[in-house]
């Protein structure tokens, strides 16, 4: 993996492209700590640090094509370039690297813009073309890899992360409103918004033209409606296993050396034993756990690790270790609240001691509905679909109101969420579910100026966008909207911030777009099958991995946060949080924050993701707002 960045200027002011893209390269170096690169045009500058994986010796970037009219700054892995190469040979194409970053150049030279769609990875990349006097701006299908953007008084700049823009100089550091909002929903910023004003994520699938006439953008590649397989289950399975084998096996190819993640849960474990099958050698895993044995996974990982006879090794992360969060902070360039960033962080850097390259799980369940919410929903729509619409509005709405969120009832009591989804539509429910703070609730969280800037605004929107978009089918269109929002403004966000921030590229074999788009097409019936999700996934890797395995009860990859908050870090986060220089109090309600603070620490309520969310935000705009 690697950090990019660029500048573009149709304005006759490059003259200081060389004194800002150095920075600019320099705050991404823990993205590629081997080597980096600048270059610059009258027009362009491009900057690259680079993470060596692939033709060690001569893959230096930025790189061009052989008379300099084609450069690119790449960030990535295109798993298919071998016969790309081969077949741009044929056509009279040279090569000086045995790099994918050369075959890209080259099959740009050969089909344009259009080259990506023959491209089969993970990637980032900024092309600059000197004939047209066009930058385009490239993101992988499925947004394993990031990008963003600003266009800052007619000029382009771009990198890898927000800071390598900031860094930059004079890009404006203001807050961005509904992205706020859309935080205290989500507990992260979905694409395109960023929590800076003027600065945006390029989304997963779509490429960016920017040259004289302005900024143009256009999607390449959506997760179409597709009619699923009518064949029997057998078939089904043994598809899907020669599929993520296909998939996993491209993602073998590396110049060092190479390994896995390994939790001991369905997705996981399922790599793992497809690249033991492999027969590539001894598989290292990695794995980490929690003293807190509830939280713990570490037994469960050991027992696939001695499977297959992996190189296994383990970390137990301590809640004295949390004391990283002020790192992340400044990782993740924008608040971010998923609090499995810590062990991520942990499991990263445990594993970039042993490996530069490690295989990952995520995707599983947004392919094969794995997680509880989507049974929940699913059930929740049937129910509505019986329910007069003026019973809903009129009776399970004021009930919704009133019943108490007790926390320390018994899980059938809890009904107040339920309640509240019976009454609204399908995305709001779906909003409510995913989300810690309705658009309801947020209203009491705003100072009064932010209330009076985002009367009505819904972060719900967002859901109903991509639900509209999808599928007819009820768990398809939930799948759709997890892998458009959740999947990769938080799993892949906080995998990508949390293994760079280590220099550990991780490659995501469950997220290669054709095993994505085969997934699709597996039917609703055979992801969710009575309480069971990832029906076929585990069906199918049941001659591979342990039923112990397969159909335990999943287990989320998180740290005790809650406890935490009431012990070991009781001070640290009390301090920011209450402190009286605290810079979310423009923004955020103090007086509600101190209530929750009051209330968490007495036990009567859990408010673990509301006091999280304004603690990273608060990390954040120390690190970020208020510095230049």
């Amino acid at each position: 993996m690697c950090g990019i960045c660029g500048i573009v200027d149709f304005k006759g002011r490059s003259a200081d492209f060389e004194s800002r893209l150095p920075g600019m390269v320099r705050v991404l170096r823990h993205r590629g700590p081997d080597e980096s690169g600048t270059w610059t045009d009258n027009c362009a500058g491009l900057g690259h640090a680079r993470l060596s994986i692939i033709d060690l010796a001569e893959g230096r970037q930025p790189m061009s094509n052989e008379d300099e009219t084609v450069w690119i700054t790449y960030n990535g892995e295109a798993y298919n370039f071998q016969a790309l190469r081969e077949e741009l040979a044929a056509k009279g194409h040279r090569f000086r690297t045995r790099t994918d970053t050369e075959v890209i150049v080259h099959l740009y030279e050969e089909e344009g813009i259009d080259c990506v769609n023959r491209l089969r990875g993970m990637f980032a990349f900024g092309i600059w073309d000197a004939r047209a006097e066009a930058m385009y701006l490239v993101r992988d299908r499925l947004g394993i890899k990031p990008l963003y953007y600003t266009v800052l008084n007619g000029r382009l700049i771009f990198g890898s992360e927000i800071k390598a823009i900031l860094a930059h100089g004079g890009v404006p550091r203001a807050v961005r409103e509904d992205a706020l909002s859309d935080y205290l929903t989500f507990l992260y910023v979905p694409a395109p918004k960023t929590m800076f004003r003027d600065i945006f994520k390029l989304e997963p699938g779509h490429w960016l033209r920017f040259d004289a006439q302005g900024l143009r953008q256009q999607q390449y590649w959506d997760l179409e409606p597709a009619e699923p397989f009518d064949r029997g289950r057998e078939s089904i399975e043994r598809n899907l296993v020669d599929k993520l084998a296909e998939s996993v096996r491209l993602r073998l190819v590396s110049d060092v050396p190479l390994g896995a993640f390994l939790s001991g849960g369905v997705d996981s474990s399922s790599v793992v034993a497809v690249m033991s099958r492999l027969g590539e050698g001894r598989v290292v895993t990695t794995s980490v756990g929690f003293q807190e044995k509830r939280y713990n996974e570490l037994p469960f990982a050991r027992r696939v690790a001695e499977r297959y006879h992996t190189q296994h090794y383990e970390e137990v992360v301590r809640p004295e270790a949390t004391s990283i969060v002020e790192t992340l902070a400044w990782h993740y360039d924008e608040p971010f609240a998923d609090y499995s960033a810590i062990p991520t962080y942990y499991v990263s850097q445990a594993a970039r001691r042993h490996v530069t390259v490690a295989l990952s799980g995520d995707g599983g369940d947004e392919n094969f509905a794995g997680y509880r919410r989507y049974r929940f929903d699913l059930m929740e729509r049937r129910i509505r679909s019986l329910l007069p619409t003026c019973f809903r509005r009129w009776f399970l709405r004021p009930l919704a109101r009133i019943y108490p969120k007790a926390d320390w009832l018994p899980r059938p009591l809890r009904a107040k969420v339920t309640l509240g989804n019976l009454a609204v539509d399908a995305p709001t429910a779906y909003c409510r579910s995913v989300g810690f703070l309705s658009d309801e609730q947020k209203a009491a969280f705003y100072t009064g100026d932010l209330a009076g800037t985002l009367r009505g605004y819904r972060s719900a929107d967002i859901i109903r966008g991509y639900m509209n978009k999808a599928s007819r089918n009820n768990l398809s269109q939930l799948l759709y909207t997890d892998i458009k929002t959740y999947l990769v403004d938080d799993i892949l966000t906080k995998v990508d911030r949390a293994s760079m921030a280590v220099s550990l590229e991780v490659r995501v074999p469950l997220l290669d777009h054709i095993f994505v788009e085969f997934a699709q097409r597996v039917p609703a019936e055979m992801k969710i099958e009575g309480r069971e999700g990832k029906g076929i996934l585990k069906s199918a890797m049941r001659p591979y991995l342990s039923d112990e395995t397969l159909y335990r009860k999943k287990q989320g990859f998180t740290p005790p946060i809650a406890e935490w908050m009431r012990g070991p870090l009781r001070d640290m986060v009390g301090d920011l949080l209450l402190g009286r220089d605290a810079a979310y109090v423009d923004y955020i309600d103090r007086a509600v924050v101190k209530k929750a603070w009051r209330e968490h620490q007495s036990g009567l309520r859990n408010y673990e993701p509301l006091l999280w969310a304004v603690l990273m935000f608060e990390l954040w705009a120390r690190k970020f707002l208020h510095a230049e």
